[in-house]
């Protein structure tokens, strides 16, 4: 239960911040943060709860890195549903948090908060070929980071640092095509409070992507690097 607390809400802060960047800073006129600011935010938020909660659940804030972990060996698969079920839970809690806030103003208007899309809904106009593409590539890489980083030969100090950093990148490289996802559980929290159901049309993307990128990864790095018994 201590595990699923702490990935509750490792998963709301992860909303919080990242979502909220977006939704709340990036946009404010003249002092906005931007793309990068919103990238470091989502990179943030992970580093921080590595050393927060990482000696208690592992950190994961992500149903793709609970299913990448499993394939490759590092997470008891007894755990994945209710992982999974936590994390979404929290992420949910986060985005409403958030949606009270955004909406805290009169006349307020959160338009797609932070969700991910494409065609009409990626911020630069890609399609759906390009967001599926984008999705698995970049959620390859970055369970190959936390697999790396968390290996018993690898340093664990440096893990979350280099998670985090990981994080930001992807975002930097991503946010123009898909707004980034490469979690499903912050996809799904801000997509449902938008209340636009085309948005919930296309969330199966940002699912299916991520675990399929996620399963690779567990499977190659498993064949390069297995852990020792």
């Amino acid at each position: 239960m201590k595990k699923l607390i702490a990935e509750f809400f490792g998963t709301m802060w992860l909303v919080l911040g990242g979502c909220g960047s977006a939704v709340l800073a990036a946009g404010y006129p003249e002092l906005g943060i931007g793309f990068l600011g919103v990238s470091l935010a989502f990179g943030l938020t992970v580093l921080t709860m590595v050393y927060a909660i990482g000696h208690i659940s592992g950190c994961h804030l992500n149903p793709a890195v609970s299913i990448g972990l499993w394939v490759g060996g590092r997470f008891n698969g007894k755990e994945l549903v209710s992982y999974i079920i936590a994390q979404v839970l929290g992420a949910i809690a986060g985005a409403a948090v958030l949606y009270i806030v955004a909406t805290g103003k009169p006349g307020a208007d959160i338009g797609t908060f932070a969700s991910n899309g494409y065609g009409a809904y990626s911020p630069n106009g890609f399609g759906m070929v390009a967001a599926l593409v984008i999705e698995v590539v970049l959620t390859f890489f970055f369970l190959m980071v936390i697999l790396g980083a968390t290996h018993s030969k690898a340093p664990k100090y440096l893990a979350g640092v280099a998670i985090g950093l990981s994080l930001t990148l992807i975002h930097l490289i991503s946010i123009p095509v898909t707004n980034t996802s490469v979690n499903p559980a912050r996809s799904t929290s801000q997509a449902i409070f938008t209340g636009n159901t085309e948005l919930m049309g296309q969330l199966w993307l940002f699912w299916v992507a991520p675990i399929i990128g996620a399963v690779l990864a567990g499977v190659v790095y498993k064949y390069l690097s297995p852990e020792e018994e």
